[in-house]
């Protein structure tokens, strides 16, 4: 028996082409076209000025833990637990939330520099995820 895999998002017309981004080991930030605010997740009206147009900007990937959590329950099939999940403050200046991976808990702190890693199940399904550091 094959072991389960990730659950997959939603896709639609405001964020079909993040993932399509992803597919291709980018971390996309989407920005507003008229006053330029950055904003993740991706959405179709600009929360600052209301515009309806944008483009993206291709983030680097580094940044600083903000906050986290340890996740134990409930566990979905096709996760490793405990999960630690993140919320990066990017160096572009916008919030990403993911997974850290290859740590343990105890090792997590406040304001520990981070990158991103393209993580790819084995259905080929990427999805970003960060990692500490300097951390193989």
């Amino acid at each position: 028996m094959s072991k389960p895999s990730r659950i997959k998002p939603a896709l639609g017309k405001d964020n079909a082409w993040w993932w399509e981004q992803a597919s291709q080991g980018v971390l996309a930030i989407q920005r507003c076209s008229s006053c330029k605010t950055l904003r993740h997740p991706p959405r179709p009206m600009c929360g600052a000025c209301r515009s309806l147009e944008w483009d993206f900007v291709t983030a680097s990937g580094k940044g600083r833990i903000c906050s986290y959590t340890v996740l134990h329950h409930p566990q979905f099939p096709g996760y490793e637990y405990p999960l630690i999940i993140v919320l990066v403050d990017l160096e572009e200046g916008t919030r990403f939330t993911s997974q850290l991976v290859g740590c343990a808990p105890e090792d997590v702190d406040f304001d520990l520099p981070v990158e991103m890693v393209m993580h790819e199940d084995p259905d080929g399904f990427k999805l970003p995820v960060f990692k500490l550091a300097g951390a193989a």
